[in-house]
């Protein structure tokens, strides 16, 4: 699997890709003491070269543990089976991978599955043309949640746009009104996403609003009266 890897000031620049894969290296360093059917076939046979010709093992014994060692493979092989399945499935999903840096730093990272790379045994989801380990996958958001997760971004980056409910004027109408409008259309699962600060607080702000509409309403009229006298 090739990887780019970033060069600046003439040093490697550690991407979240080449932390994950670095990670996952470690992993199989710290796993090589597993072996592999070749390996089990010649230890099986040094142990059939130089055992005691007084006491020898019997085929049974050597049936058994070739057995056993056939189930092992046999498990693993299926584990690699399914770990490959649950990744294709994830192709076209936003996904959320939280990446350990060499130094002990988590990092989260977003966006969609576009392809699968299955190599050695691990399955690597492809997000953003960069490979990442799917030992790091944490959380598979389906579309009610992105949505959800849009519409409360949106409400609560208007609504940090407002002043102070006191210094609130009649020329942030629109923006009230807009905030208004955009409360009034989330349905409750949509609302969860807001604390109850932010509920409370657009409450409050579409109550002064409609004072400060009010009372503009009342000083057009009277300077209305005035002109007319």
């Amino acid at each position: 699997m090739g990887v780019v890897q970033e060069v600046k000031d003439g040093k490697f620049v550690e991407s979240n890709s080449v932390q994950s894969l670095a990670k996952e290296k470690e992993k199989k360093k710290a796993g090589n003491s597993n072996l592999d059917k070749d390996a089990f076939l010649q230890l099986l046979v040094a142990q059939m070269k130089y055992q005691d010709p007084l006491e020898p093992t019997s085929n049974t014994e050597y049936i058994a543990q070739f057995a056993t060692f056939s189930e092992l493979e046999q498990m693993q092989n299926m584990s690699a089976t399914l770990e490959l399945s649950r990744a294709s499935s994830l192709i076209g999903q936003t996904v959320l991978l939280d990446v350990t840096d060499s130094e002990g730093r988590t990092r989260t990272v977003q966006g969609n599955v576009d392809y699968v790379i299955y190599e050695n045994g691990k399955a690597y989801l492809s997000i953003g043309g960069e490979p990442y380990s799917l030992d790091d996958l944490t959380t598979v958001a389906d579309k009610k949640y992105l949505e959800a997760y849009g519409v409360a971004v949106d409400f609560m980056n208007l609504y940090r746009k407002l002043p102070e409910l006191g210094l609130l004027s009649i020329s942030d109408r629109e923006n009230v009104e807009k905030l208004e409008e955009i409360y009034k259309g989330m349905d409750d699962y949509q609302k969860s996403f807001l604390t109850d600060d932010y509920i409370e607080g657009i409450e409050k702000y579409i109550s002064k609003m409609k004072d400060l509409v009010t009372i503009a309403g009342e000083d057009t009229d009277t300077d209305t009266d005035t002109d007319t006298e």
